[in-house]
């Protein structure tokens, strides 16, 4: 009389689980894929582990990214996407170059708020050094500016050059106060952080004549 193989514990998962379309299953590993890389950083985070925070099988993983750089990687084009996107949505939002300074700012410290572990990751990744993630954070750094320098050329007349560092300029200090609010814990709430940045970068930018 044949005897019936007792099932892995992989098996046991894999009949458990629950089949969601590609997509879904993909933005799941993503999730799963952000929130160990920001606590463990790259180097010390596995496939395994990831595997078994989104409640899947390495091979089921392995299907979708073929390795942790490519996992990596997808999460950080998440990011980078979702940031500039937001950035440049602030910056049509309004024709008041004020008002679009302040939506800029708060485009920011909105996207910490929403999404601390993805900012982390875009702002203190232990493989900035790794060139495809370099490129891509600079590429995400040119987007942003791009977006901000072409509004200050438009009404100062600036060259693209000198619009560019000011951009530059505008944007790095939104990123450094903004990761300083996250990582200090500072007792005021995103509104007043973003008001006093907001504040601090429209009184030098406005010093710079608009073109007749």
């Amino acid at each position: 009389m044949s005897t019936m193989k007792p099932m892995s514990s992989v098996e046991t998962r894999s009949e458990n689980r629950t089949r969601l379309p590609r997509d879904e299953r993909r933005a799941q590993l993503l999730d799963s894929a952000l929130e160990i890389f920001t606590v463990s950083g790259y180097h010390a985070a596995s496939m395994d582990e990831i595997a078994d925070k989104a409640a899947v099988s390495k091979p089921v993983l392995y299907q979708h990214f073929p390795s942790k750089l490519d996992l990596y990687l997808a999460v950080l084009d998440l990011h980078i996407d979702s940031l500039v996107f937001a950035i440049q949505k602030a910056i049509a939002s309004n024709r008041e170059n004020k008002n679009r300074v302040k939506a800029t700012i708060d485009a920011y410290f909105g996207f910490i708020e929403a999404d601390g572990g993805g900012f982390r990751l875009l702002f203190e990744s232990d493989m900035s050094v790794e060139p495809q993630v370099r490129e891509r954070l600079n590429r995400m750094t040119y987007d942003c500016a791009v977006a901000v320098s072409a509004v200050i050329s438009l009404d100062t007349g600036l060259p693209k050059e000198e619009s560019m560092i000011l951009a530059i300029g505008l944007i790095g200090c939104a990123q450094i106060t903004a990761r300083h609010w996250l990582e200090k814990d500072v007792k005021m709430n995103r509104a007043q952080a973003s008001a006093l940045v907001t504040n601090l970068l429209w009184r030098g930018i406005s010093g710079f004549p608009l073109q007749s």
